[in-house]
């Protein structure tokens, strides 16, 4: 082998090092980042499961059962995908480590036997005049030199060799270890798996008797989802209004036209509005606990789906008592009372807003600057079936915004 071979072999040994490095750490992220996403649906399920225990003596409505099942349906469907997905990539793992314990044996087992073979060679050897007659015997000084690297060298590749074994002794135990504990995770998340699916069956099953039992009267349902609708978009509505009079009068002030449909920012907004946006998809729940029981945009009503439900933002269902948080810095711009509707809080950020409904209580006043994750009031409980859920919207202007691409980990 010539020099450049020589070159472009080590070049492809080092390539190869760097790929298997490479994809080794790829998987341990993707390993790591689906464990961290598995323990977070399990968190969730415990929330749900708590939620649903400390309501069981409250009589919920049969449109509430059905929406609370069908988010637990969905929640336990995403954790057996994940774990499928972490038992595929360990089973991938383990056949990698069990053909690297192949090799490793079989490098060990050539190692030794060249190692036995030096030490015979050796033995033979040995003699210490054999080794003095055989430098006394060149023919001059450079061969007797030359002889006598040649038995340094024998030497310290023996030293080498020996040492070798001890390294590929320890690698291969190492990934015997290694392999036995992920056999060992694998053999734990196939049993989740299988008790999840259970509980997933017996919801199903829930969700199918509701259904029935909802269906026999599916008119005075529909009636009542309308009728919620509607609700929903008058409080809306005013919200919109109010956002719309906000950005009218801060044009007015400083001296632009009324009819922009943008905030009219003094520098200090401006500042505000930029360390918002360059937060987004990190800023803080409103509430510390809770999970989204009605996600944003217009979708299928659960129960009818001839019915499309608006959200112009999420739905958080939490637990009783449960303080509501600035998501960030700002100034509280209003605060919304309409007839038989809870209270609501508008806090703004520059061109942003943040807007917290269903309050029991509320902490601030209009014009109060607030911190991130300042208590600015309490959620509301329903005490006809112990729910406690917080309607959550964010808005650029009067657009609204999708909460999960800004809240962390929504």
């Amino acid at each position: 082998m010539n020099f450049t071979k020589k070159s472009y072999f080590k070049r492809g040994v080092v390539l190869v090092l760097i790929l298997a490095s490479t994809i080794t750490f790829s998987q341990n992220n993707k390993q790591q980042e689906l464990e961290t996403r598995r323990q977070e649906l399990r968190n969730e399920i415990e929330q749900l499961n708590k939620l649903r225990a400390d309501n069981k003596t409250k009589q919920k409505s049969q449109l509430s059962l059905v929406e609370g099942v069908n988010h637990k349906i969905s929640v336990l469907s995403n954790l057996i995908k994940v774990t499928n997905q972490q038992a595929n990539l360990l089973t991938r793992e383990i056949n990698s480590n069990q053909n690297k314990i192949t090799n490793l044996r079989k490098e060990l087992a050539d190692l030794k036997d060249d190692y036995a073979a030096m030490v015979v060679k050796a033995y033979k050897s040995k003699n210490r005049q054999s080794r003095i007659m055989f430098l006394l015997s060149s023919n001059n000084f450079k061969q007797a030199y030359k002889r006598l690297q040649y038995i340094q060298q024998y030497a310290d590749h023996q030293k080498k060799q020996g040492e070798s074994i001890k390294a590929k002794t320890l690698e291969l135990q190492a990934t015997n270890t290694k392999l036995l504990n992920q056999q060992k995770e694998k053999n734990t998340l196939i049993a989740e798996n299988r008790q999840v699916q259970k509980t997933l069956q017996a919801d199903r099953k829930e969700h199918e008797a509701l259904m029935q039992s909802i269906q026999k009267n599916l008119s005075a349902y529909t009636s009542q989802i309308r009728q919620k609708q509607r609700e929903v978009n008058r409080i809306d509505a005013e919200i919109d209004k109010i956002i719309k009079a906000a950005i009218a009068k801060s044009n007015t002030k400083a001296g632009k036209s009324s009819s922009s449909k943008s905030f009219a920012l003094t520098p200090e907004e401006k500042v505000l509005a930029s360390n918002f946006t360059s937060n987004r998809g990190k800023l803080p729940w409103p509430v510390d606990n809770g999970y989204v029981s009605l996600g944003y945009g217009t979708q299928r009503h659960p129960i009818d789906k001839s019915l499309t439900i608006k959200s112009n933002g999420v739905r958080i269902t939490t637990q009783k008592g449960a303080q509501v948080r600035a998501i960030f810095n700002g100034e509280v711009s209003e605060i919304l009372k309409m007839r038989n509707v809870n209270p609501i809080v508008m806090i703004r950020h520059g061109n942003y807003l943040s807007i917290y409904k269903n309050l029991s209580k509320v902490y601030v006043k209009v014009g109060d600057k607030v911190s991130t994750k300042q208590a600015i009031g309490e959620v509301f409980t329903n005490p006809s079936n112990g729910e406690t859920i917080l309607s959550f919207i964010i808005s650029k202007d009067s657009n609204t915004q999708n909460p999960a691409s800004w809240l962390y980990k929504m």
